[in-house]
């Protein structure tokens, strides 16, 4: 089992910047691949950025060139710094933890709200 504990939501003024952690612990050996997500009222959860299993990084063109992924092996942290916050950046902010080989297993946290203000 692996556990994903989110940090770092809050409200923010727009054009402003946060950065969101997510703290692992378990069998985080066996994933191998991670990812930011977010979900706004009314609408489906949509990927924002990921560091997916072949490498590099992947991101939505709503934040490209704003969102930065990374990971800290060392603390089991993967984070989400996000600048140049805009008002459609509000959502909850969900970590993600894949294992893509078989047996497949997929675990999120409980989620971070971020608010961006006009």
């Amino acid at each position: 089992q692996v556990q994903l504990v989110e940090s770092g939501g809050g409200l923010v003024q727009a054009g402003g910047s946060l950065t969101l952690s997510c703290a692992a612990s378990g069998s985080i050996f066996s994933i191998n691949s991670w990812g930011w997500y977010r979900q706004a009222p009314g609408k489906q959860r949509e990927l924002v950025a990921a560091l997916p299993s072949g490498g590099g990084t992947n991101y939505a063109d709503s934040v490209k060139g704003r969102f930065t992924i990374s990971r800290d092996n060392a603390k089991n942290t993967v984070y989400l710094q996000m600048n140049s916050l805009k008002p459609e950046d509000t959502a909850v902010y969900y970590c993600n933890g894949r294992r893509v080989l078989i047996p497949t297993a997929s675990y999120w946290g409980q989620g971070t709200q971020v608010t961006v203000s006009s």
